[in-house]
């Protein structure tokens, strides 16, 4: 059977540096990585908590130095993709943890567009660009980075807000994202992943944003609930990733069916599967395990994905099409 077409909307590009390309760009770089190999580092990938994960995902990031590195990184993860069935991706990118290196905003915002340019060409799926701001930095830095994405006229559709999320609610944003909604962008946020449900509503309150990344803590909260499947506030779920930073105990203890039952707008994605154990399509393959998810199941995720994603009426309807293709054709006695 084809891969499910689908669209990926809570990606996080430096997510995707795979231990073996860490290692190429060191040794272009010159870098003398403090691991023995890949195998050595991808042993290290056995996180507590989103903050033992931010670490190393910060630490390896220091092999991104030039815009062709950058570029190659965002080349990798879309042959994977392809691979997975993604046939739109909505890429983040953590400009503030380059500039901390001394990394220029033109070089990373360079380097991973002179990928993107090329994608739907490339590997056929079309993309775009969200710039996301590090929730554990100071707000006015934030503000300054996107007054100077702006300038720079970056090709950015939206941005997003990352990083640890416990003691930084999202009201500390307000300006940014007021700042971001003036020049037209779209505006997500990371909200109830580690955070409570209080989270959740500054995150469409203060931020107004227009979907929200994880949000599987919006259970504990009955008028939450009520309200996201009243305004279908899209929620892009990643079950590896939960797991493996201990958001939730086990696969099987995901709030993913809970969630279909209750009618929320929820999709699959993958964060950061470099580290996570898992591109788009094991995420959907942990799922389908886990609970059984029938194919009617697998195409509405991969029909909420693409109505979640900021995409032209044109392209949605294309990618709409694909998956009724993928379903009807799922349920035909001669599918292997």
């Amino acid at each position: 059977m084809l891969p499910l077409p689908c669209a990926e909307l809570h990606l996080h590009i430096e997510g995707t540096l795979e231990p073996e390309l860490i290692f190429a760009l060191a040794e272009r770089n010159g870098i003398t990585l403090p691991y023995a190999d890949p195998a050595d580092l991808a042993a290290r990938y056995a996180f507590t908590d989103l903050q033992s994960f931010l670490d190393l995902y910060y630490a390896n990031m220091d092999v991104l130095r030039t815009e062709e590195d950058f570029t190659d990184m965002t080349r990798a993860y879309l042959r994977r993709a392809a691979a997975a069935g993604v046939r739109h991706a909505e890429i983040m990118m953590d400009p503030q943890a380059h500039l901390a290196r001394g990394v220029s905003l033109a070089t990373c915002v360079d380097g991973v567009a002179a990928a993107l340019s090329t994608s739907e060409a490339d590997v056929g799926i079309s993309t775009s660009l969200i710039a996301a701001f590090l929730r554990d930095r100071p707000a006015a830095e934030a503000l300054v980075v996107l007054r100077d994405l702006l300038a720079m006229d970056a090709p950015i559709i939206g941005i997003g807000l990352d990083s640890a999320e416990a003691g930084y609610p999202p009201s500390l944003f307000r300006e940014v994202y007021d700042v971001a909604r003036d020049a037209g962008l779209k505006c997500v946020a990371h909200a109830g992943e580690e955070g409570p449900p209080a989270y959740l509503w500054e995150a469409l309150d203060v931020l107004a944003v227009d979907r929200i990344d994880h949000g599987i803590r919006c259970l504990e909260d009955e008028a939450l609930v009520e309200r996201l499947v009243l305004e279908q506030v899209p929620l892009t779920v990643c079950p590896l990733s939960n797991v493996r930073l201990r958001a939730v105990d086990a696969i099987d203890d995901h709030p993913l069916p809970h969630m279909l039952v209750r009618g929320l707008n929820v999709s699959v994605h993958s964060d950061d599967p470099a580290y996570f154990g898992g591109y788009l399509d094991d995420n959907l393959a942990a799922v389908v395990d886990a609970f059984g998810l029938g194919l009617d199941d697998r195409a509405r995720l991969a029909a909420n994905s693409v109505r979640s994603a900021f995409l032209g009426e044109q392209r949605r309807g294309e990618l709409l099409a694909e998956i009724e293709e993928w379903r009807v054709a799922a349920h035909s006695p001669h599918a292997g």
